[in-house]
């Protein structure tokens, strides 16, 4: 049997708005304070993860939020003929200023503000929920520039994004703008489906896992929307059973799944031993164990 069309509608529903909202607005005005040890520098704060892009369901409880130091930025040059690489050198100088000082002052700083229980992670700084607001994550980082060309004159031409380390030193390249602005371009080209599926699959996830199905963290929503995101824009419609079915079925058919990218274009979905990538094994468990259900429920 498949889930009935009903209990998907109520499943597709987007949870909490206005308290997450709240929350954003409260954490972010925290952030740019002026009387902050850090606000002369140059940053900016938005949303990401499933707040951010509307694909929060009602079990969701963190609010990601991103603070991004712009004044200071890092590079990757390897994709530069030598000749534009001795462009780039010739404008740049390295900064007083470094990514590791700017998490600590906003950790301290969040500190002042939220009291001891603010605590700084490996990736992010967990500042705990109260009756008004719920609990946010944020995530310090810096503006990260992959170079394409870099001519003598003009505007050079580069791929803007994030860059963080964490505590073990490992380098992590992100691209949430483009993850989120090709996740509503993609809502937009499926006449609205596109959301809602993410919040059925979503769902049905969190449901797998609180049945002991599913072990906790093998199919994480960044990735859920990932994989959603390369199916055909004319798969999804009509109704929501047929889309979840035609979704599901497109996936697990493919031989190859290689070419699948994650929603923001540019990271590959299905990769071993990359933070940024859904590891093969776990999303192979999630989509046996998803067909398993939805045949049984």
């Amino acid at each position: 049997m498949a889930v009935s069309e009903a209990q998907l509608e109520t499943w597709s529903a987007q949870g909490s708005i206005q308290q997450s909202a709240a929350t954003y607005k409260t954490i972010s005005d925290v952030l740019k304070d002026a009387r902050s040890p850090y606000h002369l520098k140059n940053f900016d704060t938005f949303l990401q993860g499933s707040y951010g892009n509307d694909t929060n369901v009602w079990a969701d409880s963190d609010v990601d939020i991103v603070i991004r130091l712009t004044s200071v930025y890092y590079s990757d040059t390897s994709n530069l003929s030598a000749i534009e690489k001795a462009n780039f050198d010739k404008g740049w100088s390295k900064a007083e200023y470094s990514l590791g000082a700017f998490k600590s002052e906003v950790t301290d700083w969040l500190t002042r503000n939220f009291g001891s229980s603010v605590t700084s992670g490996s990736k992010a700084i967990f500042v705990p929920g109260n009756s008004s607001r719920r609990d946010v994550d944020v995530l310090p980082c810096a503006e990260h520039r992959t170079y394409i060309s870099y001519q003598a004159y003009g505007e050079p031409n580069y791929r803007e994004g994030i860059v963080f380390w964490t505590n073990d030193g490992t380098e992590v390249i992100n691209y949430p703008k483009q993850h989120s602005a090709n996740c509503t371009a993609k809502h937009q080209n499926t006449k609205g489906y596109f959301k809602p599926t993410v919040r059925i699959f979503k769902n049905i996830r969190n449901r797998m896992v609180t049945e002991g199905r599913l072990g906790e963290g093998i199919a994480p929503s960044y990735f859920l929307e990932g994989m959603l995101w390369n199916v055909p824009n004319n798969l999804f419609g009509s109704s929501y059973q047929q889309t979840v079915i035609d979704c599901f079925n497109y996936i697990y058919g493919m031989q190859d799944k290689s070419s699948l990218t994650c929603a923001n274009g540019i990271h590959w979905l299905l990769r071993h031993g990359h933070k940024v990538c859904w590891s093969p094994n776990d999303h192979e468990t999630f989509m046996e164990t998803f067909k398993k259900y939805w045949n049984e429920f």
